[in-house]
């Protein structure tokens, strides 16, 4: 099993200037380089500070400067914001730029405050039928001269300017939760990324579950690749594991917040959440955070990450997008390179 980044620029409040945040991101991407990482994936979302990221190659191909060895992921583009050639033309880009590193994470999105702002009246089937429209258009677009007669595109023969350096084409993702997604994944040759959010062990068994049944239905498929992506905190002692469970819980309040889409927000940032409304939600107190998913000791990590890898999935992606400050960030991944890492292949 491998080990990958999943990174952005987030804030919960306006205490930190977006300048600061991109040399903490850059940095927690160059130790992760320098750590013997395989991966950093960083992603798209808009007028969002809780995720900033308007374009994930510009991120990409100023990493690609910056790192030497790991491969630079979209985690992910979000599939009804792109036109097929746009995504077509600058994926390719972005891939001779980092010497053929680039792999493409697609999605149909998740939000819909950005749904609102950018194509109204969307929804995520609609985004889900965008996105199985886009993913065969990039393809013939990077083979050439391809004519395109869809529902939701159409252009006459075209061409990729410039095609990828990575031939025939950059692995591409597909961010898949539902069985439908999995089995258009797999059906059409791309790798899948998952996420059970905060919902625990069951999901990510039930995530694989599905996975493996697409793999059953498209046998004349070679078995693509599946990573799990997952918040993770490799604490130095009890109280420090205490606090960072604290903060991933107010983490996932804050994401379902978002959401939901109901709160009032200003200056791109939601409104605060109190404390009543932090304790309110059950299914995300800090001790939940602890029971699913990997947040204690190195040894503690180790044995949880141990059953992802028997459970088959290729690749686990830390997910460091926490709220925490930079330093409890860096001091987790350190951690997690040293202490963790090294117990497996």
């Amino acid at each position: 099993m491998k080990f990958s980044l999943f990174v952005h620029m987030e804030r919960l409040d306006a205490s930190q200037n977006h300048k600061a945040l991109y040399d903490e991101f850059i940095a927690l991407c160059e130790i992760a380089d320098k750590g013997g990482m395989h991966a950093i994936w960083t992603g798209e979302h808009h007028a969002m500070d809780f995720t900033i990221a308007p374009n994930p190659f510009v991120n990409i191909a100023d990493l690609a400067r910056r790192t030497t060895n790991v491969r630079l992921g979209t985690g992910t583009v979000i599939a009804p914001f792109w036109h097929p050639i746009k995504l077509a033309g600058e994926a390719a880009m972005t891939d001779i730029i980092s010497g053929g590193r680039l792999d493409i994470g697609i999605a149909r999105g998740a939000y819909g405050f950005e749904y609102e702002r950018l194509l109204p009246g969307l929804d995520a089937w609609g985004a889900g039928q965008r996105m199985r429209e886009l993913i065969p258009a990039v393809k013939g677009i990077w083979q050439g001269d391809y004519t395109h007669d869809g529902e939701f595109w159409k252009f006459p023969s075209t061409t990729s300017a410039p095609k990828p350096l990575q031939q025939p084409h950059p692995p591409i993702w597909v961010a898949a939760r539902d069985p439908n997604s999995h089995e258009f994944a797999v059906a059409n040759g791309c790798n899948v990324q998952c996420t059970p959010l905060a919902n625990g062990e069951a999901e990510i068994a039930s995530l694989m579950e599905r996975f493996n049944a697409a793999c059953g239905k498209a046998l004349d498929v070679k078995r693509p690749k599946i990573m799990l992506l997952q918040h993770t905190y490799v604490g130095s002692d009890e109280a420090d594991i205490a606090q960072a469970a604290k903060e991933i819980s107010t983490y996932y309040n804050y994401f379902f917040a978002w959401f939901k889409n109901e709160r009032p927000i200003h200056q791109g940032l939601i409104q605060q959440l109190t404390d009543e409304e932090l304790a309110g939600n059950a299914n995300l107190l800090p001790e939940k955070m602890v029971t699913n998913m990997p947040i204690g000791n190195a040894d503690t990590v180790i044995n949880r990450l141990k059953v992802y890898e028997e459970q088959g999935y290729d690749e686990y992606s830390f997910w460091i997008d926490t709220g925490m400050s930079f330093a409890r960030k860096k001091a987790s991944l350190e951690r997690f390179i040293a202490d963790v890492m090294p117990a497996f292949g």
